[in-house]
């Protein structure tokens, strides 16, 4: 082992006062830095549109192609079943082939789904450009998690991520606001086919200008051994219990709100609450603001009081839980204005709440698994938002559009991610504070 490299990678080194841990090693951070890591965001910010544009279009979907509510669900069930099943091997790939290359193929992947899906005159064509563009969005985040390792301090690391997914819900706001316009301005075909433009200039962007890493901070090489190094990797990072509850974590607190944007809630808040197309937009946009606005303090929370992790996914579960059951159960047709409110808003902290999984995954692994770990890590909230999204579909159509109980599958996983996150939650904290004391010990034995 080289000197100032502790067990959790990268030469960890002790806690800061604030409970983040700094490394001896770190890269410098500075505006190269976000220079970089910026143009690594742009690619996932573009990704989250074309991801997102079929929840501003879903009604619109199920005209084009004569489709009921279980095969609309479809749409959306692929793309995130493709996804869920490409992180461990994006994870991989990342770690081996490293950042630009891996995001590069995603962007070509993804323009080309979305491409697909503008001139897709029948249902599985669609289908087919879902499920492509699902496969180049899998391998954005990741990339974009490990750039952001690689150019900043450790000690940044959580508040960096936070604003990853902050400019992710950027881009759902994009979709929100300008793709829906667009596409009951121009139509279907123009809307999705000039959106997918912006795939074309990230692409250039980071041919040109992304690095994987600083000069003078390249990883120390790893060897890669076929099917061996992949069983390895896959198998060391799960046996880390923080690896197991940071996804546990993205499972239980990432799907609800990625459910109500991706697909449902357009039609929950037209159909079911009986508002106009223009009041439900408006409510989609409050779940982004309010998304981008809990990330930023989340992520400060979280950066300064590590042991503020657990409470914050926690109570953003229970208040999810809670808010949608008052709503669901409200005695009323159809729930007050300013319930909504409430619940969209509160559904905002779905999405930073998700990222502290990443929190657990991150100091459990080395430098070397750190893909790896995330791509097990961010499985989890696209494995329960799949699941969520089939059960909402197949409950509507066999209830004849009753959102009462369709939206009920919501708390059945919420209940599974709870009681995996308590079972694993002592079990995580007893070995980072392992590696935190041998972290100290080799640091203390480092020659100056």
């Amino acid at each position: 082992m080289s000197a100032g490299r502790g067990p959790t990678g990268g030469g960890r080194g002790p806690m800061s006062s604030g409970g983040a841990v700094s490394l001896p090693g770190d890269p410098p951070g500075g505006r190269r830095a976000v220079a970089v890591w910026g143009i690594g965001v742009s690619v996932y910010f573009v990704a989250v549109i074309f991801r997102t544009s079929l929840g501003v279009a879903g009604l619109d979907a199920a005209d084009r192609f004569h489709v009921n509510a279980s095969a609309l669900s479809t749409f959306s069930i692929l793309q995130l079943l493709v996804y869920a099943g490409m992180q461990i091997p994006v994870g991989l790939l990342v770690d081996r082939l490293g950042t630009k290359k891996v995001l590069a193929i995603g962007v070509v992947l993804f323009t080309a789904g979305q491409l697909g899906f503008a001139f897709s005159s029948s249902y599985g064509m669609a289908l087919a450009s879902r499920a492509l563009l699902g496969c180049g969005d899998a391998m954005t985040f990741i990339s974009v998690l490990r750039l952001g390792t690689r150019w900043f301090p450790a000690r940044r690391s959580p508040l960096v991520a936070q604003l990853a997914g902050l400019v992710g819900m950027a881009g759902n706001l994009v979709s929100t606001l300008v793709l829906a316009r667009l596409l009951h301005g121009v139509g279907w075909t123009a809307a999705f086919a000039g959106s997918a433009a912006a795939g074309v200039v990230v692409l250039v962007l980071l041919l040109l200008f992304l690095k994987d890493h600083p000069e003078g901070h390249e990883p120390e090489p790893f060897p890669h051994h076929g099917s061996a190094y992949v069983r390895r990797q896959i198998a060391a990072s799960w046996r880390e219990p923080g690896t197991r509850l940071g996804m546990w974590v993205h499972f239980t607190t990432q799907f609800p709100a990625m459910v109500f944007l991706l697909l449902w809630g357009l039609p929950f808040l037209v159909q079911a609450q009986g508002l106009s197309r223009a009041t439900a937009g408006e409510l989609l946009t409050l779940v982004v603001l309010s998304n981008m606005v809990v990330g930023l303090v989340y992520g400060q929370v979280v950066a300064r009081h590590h042991a503020a992790r657990l409470p914050l996914a926690l109570g953003t579960v229970a208040s999810t839980a809670v808010v949608w059951a008052l709503t669901l159960a409200y005695p009323a047709d159809r729930a007050p204005m300013w319930m909504l409110i409430v619940l969209c808003t509160v559904l905002g902290a779905c999405g930073p709440a998700s990222m502290i999984g990443f929190d657990f995954a991150r100091p459990a692994n080395p430098p070397e698994r750190q893909g790896t770990a995330s791509g097990i890590t961010n499985m989890g909230g696209f494995v329960a938002s799949m699941t969520t999204l089939f059960a909402i579909g197949v409950l509507l159509d066999a209830t004849g559009d009753d959102y009462g109980v369709a939206f009920s599958a919501v708390f059945v996983l919420q209940a599974v991610g709870i009681s995996q996150i308590l079972r694993l939650r002592k079990q995580a904290a007893r070995r980072e504070r392992e590696r935190l004391v041998a972290s100290r010990v080799e640091t203390v034995h480092v020659p100056a």
